[in-house]
C-alpha cells in the first residue's frame, strides 16, 4: 500500500517514513501544496496524509481539490493548530481522519490501518458476502442486484462487520473504528445506527439474520 506524505516539515516526514516503511508501506513525500494533484497522479497512492499548513496551497484547498478529482482517496489531515473548527471543517470537507500536532506515531500508524479497513484502501475493491456485493472504493452497497442507500456511516460499520465474518465487536470498538478515536458521545450511538441498519439491510428488522447481537458485548455479521 502506498501512502502520499504532504508535509514541509522535513524532520517529521522523515521519521514518518522510516516508522510506515518499518511498516511495509511504500511512502513518498510532497513537501507543499501546489504539486499534491501531480504527485498523486504520479504516484496512485492508496492514502494520502495531509498537512494543513502547507506553504504555495494550504491543505484545505488541496483536500478539495483531491474530492473532486478524487472523491474515493482515503485523506487524513494533520494539523498543529488546535481549533476544533479546523477539525469540524476538515471532516465537513471529506476527509476521512484528523489528528492534531503534535501526536504519537502509532496513534498516526493505527489510524492509517483503521482507515484502511473502513475503505478498503489498498486492497480488494469490491467484497461479496451471500447475497451483498460491496464496492468498497465507490462505498456502495447491493442486495441481490439492488442498490442499498446507506449513509457515510452506516457503511463503515456494515463493511467493517461482513470483512470479519463471526468475530464480535464491541460498542467501544466499533466507536473507536468507525467514529474515531476523538468521538465524545455515548455509545448508545451504535444501538442507533445498527437499528437503522437493519432496517435497510435485513429482510426482517425484527429477526435479524444478517447482523447478530452477542448479549452484553456488542455486535457481529454470520
Amino acid at each position: 500500500m502506498k501512502i502520499l506524505l504532504v508535509d514541509d516539515d522535513e524532520v517529521l516526514t522523515r521519521a514518518l517514513k522510516r516508522s510506515f516503511t518499518a511498516l511495509g508501506y511504500d511512502v513518498a513525500v510532497c513537501p507543499d501544496g501546489i504539486s499534491v494533484l501531480e504527485r498523486v497522479g504520479k504516484e496512485a497512492p492508496s492514502m494520502v496524509i495531509l498537512d494543513v499548513m502547507l506553504p504555495g496551497k494550504d491543505g484545505f484547498a488541496v483536500l478539495r481539490e483531491l474530492r473532486e478529482r478524487y472523491p474515493d482517496l482515503p485523506v487524513i489531515m494533520l494539523t498543529a493548530r488546535s481549533e476544533d473548527i479546523d477539525k469540524v471543517l476538515g471532516l465537513e470537507m471529506g476527509a476521512d481522519d484528523y489528528l492534531g500536532k503534535p501526536f504519537n506515531v502509532r496513534e498516526l500508524e493505527a489510524r492509517v490501518k483503521a482507515v484502511s479497513r473502513r475503505t478498503g484502501a489498498g486492497g480488494k475493491a469490491q467484497l461479496k458476502r451471500g447475497e451483498f456485493l460491496l464496492d468498497l472504493r465507490g462505498r456502495r452497497v447491493w442486495k441481490s442486484g439492488r442498490e442499498l442507500r446507506l449513509s457515510a456511516k452506516e457503511f463503515d460499520v456494515f463493511s467493517l462487520l461482513l470483512k470479519n465474518p463471526g468475530m464480535v465487536f464491541t460498542r467501544e470498538r466499533l466507536l473507536e473504528e468507525c467514529w474515531g478515536y476523538d468521538y465524545l458521545g455515548d455509545s448508545r450511538a451504535v444501538d442507533i445506527l445498527i437499528s437503522r441498519l437493519r432496517e435497510k439491510v435485513e429482510d426482517d428488522p425484527q429477526e435479524p439474520r444478517l447482523i447478530h447481537t452477542k448479549r452484553g458485548v456488542g455486535y457481529y455479521c454470520e
